[in-house]
């Protein structure tokens, strides 16, 4: 069985982070396993509380996987600090880590911020030129890129430059402020677009976190990196159109909504019996 990891912060919600990135990986097919970086205090309403792990700690949660059970591939959300992005760094050059989908998550579906201010130039010096792939959105693809982006044209141009800089491929993600659901992935001088249907659901609380952990998912199973940005955009149309409805804010999508079988039955439906 493939495997993969990912390194992020946790939700204590289960809808984004840690938790979302597990159950799509699972959902995927791979064996998923988590080093976390920070505990939240968070739910569909927001961000209350963030408490970082320590960058010793995490090197040690990283030491203890790659030691044991080497990730076919890994990705990175959630990284709020400079010492931690430093330390995670640091041990994926020493073990030569592969298939890294770098989510840049500055700030929550919410609106809340979930990095430190001083930690961006040390993710761009430290973790970009590591990763396969990575993957923002359109606002932060404005940070990284420093141009405005209102259409499909200024999203080639912003793509182009961050690449440039940073030598990995980009995936920026249109979403609804530029258009329905277009993606844009440029890589070694050669755009690749991504075209979907917006669904009408407003329940988008860890889209970006399911689309990385679902790209590292398939790159760990041997897809390229386009067929892995086309399956794992195809897994969060079906996330999406599953239509969970659950908190009083901006909710969870169903990852399990493919889950069929024995185990995924409620009360009511037809059973074996169960011997107690």
């Amino acid at each position: 069985m493939r495997t993969a990891l990912t390194i992020a912060g946790s939700d204590c919600s289960g809808g984004a982070g840690i938790q979302a990135d597990l159950k799509t990986m699972t959902m995927n097919g791979v064996y998923a396993m988590s080093a976390i970086t920070a505990l939240t205090a968070q739910n569909t309403t927001g961000v209350t509380g963030i408490v970082d792990i320590s960058p010793e700690f995490v090197k040690q949660q990283l030491e203890m996987i790659f030691e044991d059970i080497y990730p076919d591939a890994v990705k990175i959300g959630m990284v709020s600090s400079a010492p931690i992005i430093e330390a995670i760094a640091e041990e994926l050059i020493k073990y030569k880590a592969k298939n890294i989908v770098l989510d840049p998550v500055m700030v929550a579906t919410s609106g809340s911020a979930l990095m430190e201010s001083t930690a961006l130039s040390t993710l761009k010096s430290k973790l970009f030129p590591l990763a396969r792939v990575i993957t923002p959105n359109i606002l932060e693809a404005q940070t990284l890129s420093g141009i405005s982006i209102k259409d499909e044209a200024a999203m080639s141009k912003a793509a182009k430059i961050i690449y440039e800089a940073h030598g990995c491929a980009v995936l920026l993600k249109g979403g609804h402020s530029v258009n329905d659901a277009n993606d844009l992935l440029y890589d070694k001088g050669k755009e690749n677009w991504f075209y979907g249907k917006r669904i009408n659901n407003p329940n988008t609380h860890g889209t970006g976190c399911t689309l990385s952990s679902a790209i590292a998912a398939n790159l760990a199973k041997g897809y390229t990196l386009e067929e892995s940005v086309k399956i794992s955009k195809d897994y969060i149309s079906g996330a999406l159109l599953s239509m969970l409805d659950l908190g009083k804010g901006s909710g969870p999508m169903n990852h399990a909504f493919d889950l069929k079988g024995e185990y995924a039955k409620e009360v009511g439906h037809e059973q074996e019996n169960i011997n107690i």
